[in-house]
């Protein structure tokens, strides 16, 4: 058979979320109900971020960041599934194929980064409290954003590039719902163990590396928050706190699950449930964590309302 690569196909077929046909509109309708909530909190978070002056910080900007990024993650793979469930049509055309695969990869990676930098000015706040407004200055907070987004840029490219180079040999179904890399590497009929290799060194490195950084900062954190001699400065102190290490744990909890764990063939449903775990549920429940749990984000979101009703 011949070694075509990628680029010579005019589309690839998705196989889905579930091999069960009779599930798609159950699916359709949970997943659209949860990209409308996933558009409501998010784009909540950003304009209370923004319109509420209380709420210009290092952290709501980092906030801002994180809700900005889940809109456009979730909604590079939501689209092309709900079409895909709606319907007949299981198809996604090359170019379509692509540009998930790279905006897919890119997101996911910077949202690794970007919980990283959310934990160091956690750190800073609480551990260097007396030096947090001379650290957290607005250049160093727009420098830390862009290292997030344009490392999660610098992964996509290479993954993206090298995944692009396999031979399908007339291999078009996609036994996933969307296009990332562990799927595509499957459709390959040539050695992929060079492919394979460099997911799991960039995955691993992208999950390992971040996560443990931020749990050392939160073993420090905890310590700090312990000597806080208030029981309501502590409070505040682990509900903040608290928001973060839920998110972060949902986020590189599927990813690694997603990624570095062992595939096996029987637990290929699963590895779909994870994967719609992290780019449908993840982004809908993280504006919901922060909003739950944080009095400022509940005052803001007060007060916004009710400049609205006054204007009414």
């Amino acid at each position: 058979m011949g070694g075509t690569n990628m680029s010579s196909f005019k589309g690839f077929i998705l196989k889905g979320v579930s091999d069960h046909p009779q599930l798609e509109m159950i699916f359709f309708v949970v997943i659209l109900f949860s990209y409308l909530l996933t558009l409501m909190g998010n784009l909540t978070i950003i304009l209370i971020s923004r319109l509420d002056a209380r709420l210009h910080t290092p952290m709501y900007f980092f906030l801002s960041n994180l809700s900005s990024l889940d809109l456009a993650f979730t909604t590079s793979s939501v689209p092309q599934m709900l079409m895909n469930l709606w319907g007949p049509d299981k198809t996604i055309s090359y170019g379509g194929c692509i540009t998930q695969l790279y905006v897919f990869l890119w997101l996911g990676a910077t949202e690794a980064l970007l919980l990283l930098v959310m934990a160091f000015d956690r750190y800073i706040a609480i551990c260097r409290p007396l030096h947090y407004v001379t650290t957290m200055i607005p250049r160093l907070c727009w420098q830390l954003a862009a290292i997030a987004w344009l490392g999660g840029l610098g992964n996509s490219l290479i993954q993206s590039t090298f995944t692009l180079q396999l031979p399908l040999c007339g291999h078009q179904e996609v036994d996933n719902f969307l296009c990332e890399v562990p799927a595509l590497i499957k459709l390959a009929c040539g050695d992929t163990n060079l492919n394979q290799a460099l997911l799991n060194g960039v995955c691993a490195f992208f999950t390992a590396v971040p996560l443990s950084i931020i749990l050392i900062s939160y073993g420090y954190i905890a310590r700090a928050v312990l000597k806080i001699p208030s029981a309501a400065g502590r409070r505040k102190a682990f509900n903040t706190c608290g928001s973060h290490l839920i998110v972060v744990f949902l986020f590189y909890g599927s990813a690694i699950y997603a990624y570095l764990l062992p595939a096996k063939s029987s637990s290929q449903d699963r590895g779909k449930f994870i994967s719609l775990f992290y780019s449908v549920v993840t982004p809908m429940v993280n504006p919901l964590i922060y909003t739950l749990r944080n009095k400022e984000v509940k005052g803001a979101l007060r007060r916004l309302l009710g400049k609205g009703r006054e204007q009414g």
